[in-house]
């Protein structure tokens, strides 16, 4: 059975950094590029960050403006999402998001960002 869970989430100040960590099992976890995604109450779902199944590309929505670093680990199972920098805008509900022909979803982690 396929499970994805996100951990890390939390309450910030405006500035801080927080890391995010989604534990994959039940599947094939080098076969599949893992993202993040974020979304806002009544707001549709925008990718925050990709990363190739070696982990040797990534890249990012445009709002992350260099402060947020996806990685994995395929020795674990695990990709993690380093976010710096926060700001109040940044306050949504993160999912991870394994990627293949077949998505696969977290039930996501909340991130809230206090001025």
């Amino acid at each position: 059975q396929v499970h994805l869970v996100e951990s890390g989430g939390g309450l910030v100040q405006s500035g801080e950094s927080l890391r995010l960590a989604c534990s994959a099992s039940g599947f094939i976890f080098t076969n599949y590029a893992m993202r993040w995604f974020r979304q806002g109450h009544g707001q549709e779902r925008e990718l925050v960050a990709h990363i190739d199944t070696s982990g040797q590309h990534t890249n990012y929505g445009d709002f992350v403006m260099g402060r947020f670093t996806i990685s994995r680990d395929n020795a674990k199972n695990m990709a993690y999402l380093q976010m710096n920098s926060l700001r109040p805008d940044d306050t949504d509900v993160y999912y991870c998001n394994a990627a293949r022909m077949k998505d696969y979803w977290g039930n996501g982690t909340l991130v809230a960002v206090s001025p």
